[in-house]
């Protein structure tokens, strides 16, 4: 099933029904999405990371979570599948799948699907609305970044503090310096590096095809993510896609930050779901990068972040802990849509790649 996920796209598979070997079930994966190729013309990708996705769901054997969810990144140029980060926009339309598929039962006007992000093995409560036993994906709700309303899918996450990195300060520091840049590296469910635009000589509000083709710049936020990855306890990371890095500046539209995140070497549309929570967590942290940035509105536990798109609302609860800050409940508004139902047709494994 193909369906489109908060501000992303991918292709939701019952896990059960791929090879049960890695290596095999990667292979499959990206002649699915026609990867490696810039145009993914040979397969249903779309030509950017945001549309070259995929989620793996399955029934889960813990007895307080309805499914598993594992999130796999499909590289489109290399043709690499990676399983290091979540991803909160594909996990919008997770609940609603199970629901299509069976594998879970619901009944009456809504849903509340717990299900267990196998990368990060965290929790999240998948809310939306139902009509005789089925997802109902019209509605009225609009988030930046669609061009269209549908039905509200709430988010609700448990313990995505340091659910990658082992810790939400995965550096032990609310600010590092890094390569002459103070950052803040924090994972609350995405691991993630908060950086002042201004640092690295960027406003803050350029368009995403103008930071990307600013090689020097490039180049610099690169180094800076290849050290942090290291610093945050992820190792090497020069293929991976995490962490990804955000730039902050004063908001200009109305909201209560601007940011431009790359993911890692594409400049987001908009901004993840899970990169959003990150951001928001760590501007609200005493002594956080680019906090002093942060207009904060009436309640102080809603951070409405711009994007190139529009705007993106993350509600972050964080209380005094023994040793710092405790985040309590996270929680996000999302709309998700069933686009197409069928069979896809991979190319053999035996046809090979050209260039």
């Amino acid at each position: 099933m193909v369906m489109r996920g908060g501000t992303s796209k991918g292709t939701y598979f019952v896990a059960g029904e791929l090879p049960d070997d890695p290596d095999e079930r990667d292979s499959l994966l990206a002649r699915v999405m026609g990867s490696p190729d810039p145009r993914q013309i040979d397969g249903i990708g779309g030509a950017h990371p945001l549309t070259s996705k995929v989620a793996l769901v399955s029934p889960s054997s813990d007895p307080d979570v309805d499914v598993d969810y594992l999130f796999l990144q499909v590289g489109v140029d290399d043709g690499s599948v990676s399983d290091r980060q979540n991803c909160g926009n594909l996990l919008a339309g997770v609940g609603q799948f199970a629901v299509e598929r069976g594998l879970v039962a619901v009944s009456g006007a809504g849903a509340e699907v717990r299900i267990r992000m196998a990368n990060s093995d965290s929790v999240a409560t998948a809310s939306f609305p139902l009509d005789v036993g089925l997802p109902v994906y019209d509605g009225d709700t609009a988030i930046s970044g669609v061009p269209s309303t549908a039905a509200e899918v709430r988010l609700d996450f448990e313990a995505t503090a340091g659910s990658t990195c082992g810790a939400l300060l995965p550096t032990g520091a609310v600010a590092d310096a890094i390569d002459g840049i103070e950052a803040t590296c924090i994972d609350n469910g995405m691991p993630t590096v908060v950086l002042r635009a201004a640092a690295l000589g960027i406003a803050g509000a350029e368009s995403p095809a103008a930071l990307e083709a600013n090689e020097l710049f490039r180049r610099r936020l690169e180094n800076i993510r290849l050290r942090a990855g290291e610093l945050m306890k992820l190792g090497d990371v020069s293929t991976t896609t995490v962490p990804k890095m955000t730039l902050v500046s004063a908001p200009r539209a109305g909201g209560h930050i601007c940011t431009r995140t790359f993911i890692p070497h594409r400049c987001h549309e908009a901004i993840g779901v899970l990169g959003a929570v990150s951001v928001a967590t760590a501007l609200r942290l005493p002594g956080g990068v680019g906090a002093e940035l942060l207009e904060p509105g009436d309640d102080p536990d809603l951070v409405e972040i711009e994007h190139p798109t529009g705007t993106f609302i993350a509600r972050v609860e964080l209380a005094d802990g023994p040793t710092g800050p405790v985040v309590g409940r996270s929680g996000i508004v999302r709309t998700a849509r069933k686009l197409f139902d069928g069979i896809v047709f991979p190319r053999s494994a035996s046809s090979g790649d050209s260039e």
